[in-house]
């Protein structure tokens, strides 16, 4: 049997929100439910990922069982096509869970992004303004079909790497078109709260030095008194 990858490799479309709502990485915001550190509405949050992380990663393994089966050297006949048919359904049906799971999970995540604190445009780094600037002009991430490294191309060459733009994905200022694969390129924009990012005036400061603030931490659960 086909085994599944480890849960915390599998993402999904609400992570970049849900990281910067809470501050922290899923990852650990699922270490501290199984600690126990976190308030009701977190630790609803936490699970209601979980579920949809799991309803993801079924999605991935009957995709991946249906490209095995039309690109691999098995007799192309009746029964070839019964084992796709039946791998579709199955796939439909993954689909169907995981976005029922995923409008749980982003009905948990709502109350939380209501009050979380949003930065300000003076508390993000420079060079990540210039990165939201030159995206807002049209932008695509690209994997090199040699040496498989991926990279942001656009308009005015500005440097992007793939790491600041996974920071800009975290913090909810861009996102990129998955349905397009990357050796074509993915296009990547501007989202709702990263425009507000760039017509938010700016505090004057030495470029390149403006600091990120400090994460939220989780609110914790409160414990009786011995």
């Amino acid at each position: 049997m086909t085994s599944h990858p480890p849960d915390r490799l599998t993402r999904t479309a609400l992570d970049h929100r849900i990281e910067t709502a809470v501050g922290r990485s899923v990852e650990e915001l699922w270490q501290h439910r199984d600690d126990g550190l976190l308030d009701a509405p977190h630790a609803a949050l936490a699970d209601a990922h979980r579920d949809l992380v799991a309803a993801e990663r079924d999605v991935g393994f009957y995709r991946l069982r249906l490209a095995r089966l039309a690109s691999s050297d098995l007799p192309v006949d009746q029964a070839l096509f019964a084992r796709i048919d039946r791998t579709l359904d199955q796939l439909a049906q993954a689909a169907r869970r995981r976005d029922a799971k995923q409008t749980t999970a982003a009905a948990a995540l709502e109350p939380i992004e209501a009050g979380a604190p949003r930065q300000v445009a003076g508390q993000i780094p420079t060079k990540d303004i210039a990165a939201l600037l030159a995206i807002a002009q049209g932008a695509k991430l690209h994997e090199h079909l040699v040496t498989h490294r991926l990279a942001v191309a656009t308009p005015t060459r500005t440097r992007i790497s793939y790491a600041q733009l996974r920071r800009l994905e975290a913090n909810g200022f861009v996102e990129r078109d998955s349905s397009h694969p990357v050796q074509a390129g993915q296009p990547v924009t501007l989202t709702d709260a990263g425009r507000a990012v760039l017509t938010i005036p700016r505090r004057a400061g030495a470029p390149g030095t403006a600091p990120a603030p400090s994460p939220p931490a989780f609110p914790a659960v409160s414990r009786p008194r011995r």
